[in-house]
């Protein structure tokens, strides 16, 4: 892992393209950041969105690029447009969802980094079953958690 004495920076339409449970751009690594952060951005479709999941290492934070978007976060729920921003508490059981008519678009910053590389771990290993998927979740501190269990 490199320092992080110095700015890490993507430039407009940059970034390293995942197609891995959606459309989502890696904007800046933990590598580049010295472990400190990663930064991406998600393309969500209408009515779309991750089922109810735990990070158990990052605290996340949510910009709404363009769309509206619906968080629920333990037992709030906020409604944001464009410009909203929302941050996550590591270990809550959180998920959120494209609430509007058109594709929306989040830019996502996770602290510390290293959670950006799920996506492309996704894509380049291609899971298949629930198990699968989980066992690759595992590596990044991630856990989804079934409806019954969110509403215990």
């Amino acid at each position: 892992m490199t320092t992080f004495d110095k700015a890490a920076y993507s430039h407009a339409n940059a970034g390293a393209i995942t197609e891995a449970f959606g459309r989502h751009i890696i904007r800046i690594t933990a590598e580049q950041t010295g472990g400190r952060l990663g930064c991406f951005e998600a393309a969500v479709p209408a009515g779309e969105g991750p089922p109810p999941h735990i990070h158990e290492a990052e605290d996340e934070f949510f910009r709404v690029l363009s769309g509206t978007f619906g968080f629920w976060c333990n037992d709030d729920y906020v409604e944001l447009e464009t410009d909203g921003t929302i941050c996550v508490p590591r270990g809550s059981v959180h998920r959120f969802q494209n609430i509007g008519s058109d594709e929306g678009r989040l830019m996502v910053v996770m602290t510390p980094g290293g959670f950006e590389g799920f996506f492309p771990a996704v894509a380049a290993e291609r899971p298949v079953t629930p198990a699968e998927i989980d066992r690759i979740a595992a590596r990044f501190h991630l856990r989804f958690v079934l409806e019954a269990q969110q509403a215990a």
